[in-house]
């Protein structure tokens, strides 16, 4: 990106995230008391995450999974069908309405509207130097590997995917990645990694 698309791309994720958050505060209130309401745990899911050039930070969630999810099962990895899923996590996940609070996070700083959605540390250890490629730029809301599969996409195909918007991003692709975004959201594909889709030890090793 040249310097103005930059400054653009900057003040679109804080004009959109601004929007973003008063639109949907009614929502994501509804579903925080449903949340609350559905097994008492807390509504909001926060996890460190792997931001610009490596730095951590906490993405925000609305929370979809039991309390202490990550500790059962398959850790992690997410499947369609997963019994750790609440009933209305089931929905706010197909929806995408459990993302919306990642507005904040837009909005303060660590992500953008558009860009590769942010990872664990774990993962992040075992990239390759092209993959790395990835961390230069803000983690985003949706991104060049989400228009094209989601988590439905094998890990590394995802990666490349997002290495590609890396080395070819524009302030009008960005445009393009938010509009088809929306056509999405109606539709819910991708959102479970599916047989073949999602993070597998050793994925990232570049191998």
């Amino acid at each position: 990106m040249s310097g103005w698309q930059d400054r653009a791309k900057r003040a679109l994720d804080i004009a959109g995230a601004s929007v973003g958050l008063a639109l949907s505060a009614p929502v994501m209130g509804v579903a925080a008391l449903l949340v609350r309401r559905e097994d008492k745990g807390p509504a909001l899911f926060r996890q460190e995450r792997v931001g610009l050039h490596g730095a951590p930070f906490d993405v925000l969630k609305l929370r979809t999974m039991i309390v202490d999810a990550a500790s059962q099962g398959a850790g992690f990895a997410v499947s369609d069908g997963d019994a750790r899923i609440t009933k209305i996590g089931s929905f706010l996940r197909r929806t995408s309405i459990d993302e919306l609070p990642q507005f904040w996070n837009v909005l303060v700083g660590d992500m953008s509207l558009v860009g590769p959605r942010p990872t664990l540390q774990y993962q992040v250890e075992q990239y390759s130097d092209r993959q790395r490629l990835r961390l230069d730029v803000k983690p985003g809301l949706t991104g060049w590997a989400q228009i094209h599969g989601r988590a439905s996409l094998p890990w590394n195909e995802r990666i490349e995917l997002d290495v590609w918007y890396v080395e070819h991003r524009t302030f009008w692709l960005d445009l393009e990645i938010m509009f088809r975004t929306v056509g999405l959201l109606f539709s819910g594909s991708g959102t479970y990694k599916g047989e073949a889709g999602g993070w597998q030890p050793g994925d990232g090793s570049g191998a």
